[in-house]
């Protein structure tokens, strides 16, 4: 219904332009919450696009962390055909050397310490008229599958001639680490690895027995695994010792999954905590229940030295005490800007490449078998003056990037850690990111998938003593199974203290090393 303006008195022009004025101000403010909806739905729609590109990365992209400079001058794989015979007649020009082929590396060489069985074969036919004038000799490597034996203990019994005072000697058997049980402990140890560094689940094992028709229930064999990491408590509590004594630790942690009989209906979430002393080599893995940054007093409470970590809040206040220098970890700086690539490809891949220029430095000192002090050295010379360039680029861009975008988010971790970042500088010793650590953690990884999860938490406790054992035979090139089983044979009676004679690499010294010399 139109309205005459022109009959309509001063009063009723002032009502209705208010009224207007009303009107329109509801209207800009509903577009102005529409407008906002929108934005924060195309915000979380670009969030969520990112999360599904680095999960698509991470399931069906590479698994290295190099990346990859845009710079770096790649090959004209797109030039016409013209291009190419033109530039392949110049290489032809220019080359003038010829290639020398290749010779094959031959058969790979078997190693000394496998057992020989010898075959030997004769001609067919009457060799009556004929002498042996040599031989010749052809290796072909064989598997037997595992196989199960009996070792039958025979003690025989001794008596005195004296009939009237009438005494019996008979032999003790071995010290076992399962008393009057059947498992020798060659079987326990094959039991051990086979789940925690083989990866494959009791029932599994169990499925192996039945093959060869031992009946042995899954429980039974639970059991055994159970009272064999047991015994193995007091050389885990002396590495626990150990590792708190340590200058200079690293430390991450991974979840697994935990039965509880409190929760009916879903398992636990609980954390092996990790520590790793990059000095001395030694590995040690912790259950907690929880993430809490309390599950890890048992360890730092009293720590003193240099404590490398990731960004997780919970390492704060062990970082922030006066006798603790904290590290900070430049791969998950890195992960950071990779996420931000996405978001903004400039910024991030600047700053990518200025971090690659620091791993180069790494790598160069590795190559040349520096030393400490001569890595502090290189680092002072070529790392530093990038880590200050890079510095000044991030605080500049920090002030023009949204806080809340993944760029954004990208430099706030760096800037907030910085002074951790740059810790690594200044001693050679110091590793430039936690990654020694987290190469201790991907076994579990791998074995999450294939047992999914512990039975109770004593039951994860006890893995990770195991994970804890083996993650130091493979620092140091141990084996694993040949470990356990002499450590079972031993720990019984070896005086406590010579109790680290039992550790991984001292046994390797001991042991492996005197017997191949």
């Amino acid at each position: 219904m139109e309205m005459d303006l022109e009959n309509l008195s001063k009063e009723q022009l002032l009502a209705l332009i208010k009224k207007q004025s009303k009107t329109i101000s509801k209207q800009e403010k509903a577009i102005s919450k529409q407008e906002h909806k929108t934005s924060v739905l195309e915000d979380k729609n670009t969030e969520l696009e990112r999360r599904v590109k680095l999960l698509e990365r991470m399931k069906f992209g590479q698994s290295r962390e190099r990346f990859e400079d845009p710079n770096q001058t790649q090959l004209p794989l797109d030039v016409e055909q013209v291009v190419l015979e033109e530039q392949e007649e110049v290489i032809k020009q220019e080359i003038t050397y010829s290639r020398e082929k290749k010779k094959h590396p031959g058969r790979a060489k078997l190693p000394d310490h496998l057992p020989v069985e010898e075959i030997e074969i004769h001609p067919e036919g009457d060799l009556s008229d004929m002498i042996c004038i040599g031989k010749e000799t052809t290796d072909v490597l064989d598997y037997v599958p595992g196989y199960f034996k009996i070792k039958r203990y025979i003690r025989y019994k001794y008596a005195t001639k004296d009939k009237d005072n009438t005494q019996i000697s008979i032999a003790l058997l071995p010290e076992r680490i399962i008393d009057k049980g059947i498992p020798s402990e060659g079987l326990l140890s094959t039991i051990i690895v086979d789940k925690y560094v083989d990866h494959l689940p009791l029932y599994r094992q169990k499925q192996r027995f039945s093959r060869e028709n031992i009946d042995i229930a899954s429980s039974t064999i639970d059991g055994w695994a159970a009272q064999s990491m047991d015994a193995l408590k007091p050389l885990y509590e002396k590495l626990v010792i150990d590792i708190k004594n340590e200058g200079y630790l690293q430390v991450d942690e991974t979840t697994i999954k935990v039965l509880d009989d409190k929760k009916k209906d879903k398992s636990h979430l609980g954390y092996y905590w990790v520590y790793h002393a990059p000095i001395s080599k030694l590995v040690m893995f912790n259950y907690s229940p929880t993430r809490s940054g309390s599950a890890a007093l048992p360890i730092l409470e009293n720590f003193k030295g240099y404590l490398q970590t990731d960004g997780f809040s919970g390492y704060k206040a062990y970082g922030n005490k006066s006798d603790v220098a904290h590290l900070g970890c430049w791969a998950h700086a890195r992960r950071e800007f990779e996420r931000a690539l996405d978001n903004d490809k400039v910024k991030a891949q600047h700053v990518l490449v200025q971090i690659q220029k620091l791993y180069v430095v790494e790598r160069k000192a590795k190559e040349q078998n520096s030393t400490p002090q001569e890595i502090k050295e290189i680092r002072l010379k070529e790392s530093l003056p990038i880590i200050n360039e890079l510095g000044k680029y991030m605080f500049a861009q920090m002030k023009l990037t949204l806080p809340k975008s993944q760029i954004g988010k990208a430099f706030a971790y760096s800037q907030t850690r910085w002074d951790n970042l740059s810790a690594y500088l200044y001693d050679g010793n110091l590793q430039i990111d936690n990654n020694l650590v987290e190469n201790a953690i991907r076994p579990v990884a791998i074995g999450r998938k294939n047992y999914l999860f512990a039975g109770s938490h004593n039951a994860a406790q006890r893995a990770a003593m195991a994970y804890t054992f083996f993650a130091n035979c493979k620092k140091h090139d141990v084996n694993p199974y040949q470990w356990l089983k002499y450590v079972l044979e031993n720990i019984q009676s070896i005086n406590h203290k010579n109790i680290t004679d039992l550790y991984p690499h001292n046994y390797k010294k001991l042991i492996v090393d005197n017997v191949e010399e």
